[in-house]
């Protein structure tokens, strides 16, 4: 099955809303699914259906999940916005 990253953005966007008052059992479910994310970008980067910038973009989407799911009530304030991470190694 092909992901674009619309469907990830989406994924991470819907999880997102729901994490604010968890319980343990959805905070590990959402855990699991940031897990899952970050997994999907690896595969797909090493595939080649992905650059590893946009590997990187899924990844932090993922993180700030995870951090939402862990209580972090200031995801999504973040000074950066997701993507703006810059590789210095490929400059």
């Amino acid at each position: 099955m092909k992901f674009t990253k619309a469907t990830i953005v989406a994924s991470a966007a819907v999880l997102s809303l729901g994490l604010a008052a968890c319980d343990s059992p959805q905070e590990e479910a959402a855990e699991e699914q940031a897990e899952a994310m970050e997994d999907q970008a690896d595969a797909m980067e090493d595939a080649g259906q992905i650059t590893d910038a946009e590997a990187d973009v899924m990844e932090e989407q993922a993180d700030r999940v995870e951090d939402a799911a862990e209580g972090d009530t200031d995801m999504g304030t973040n000074d950066e916005p997701i993507g703006s991470t810059v590789d210095e190694s490929t400059m």
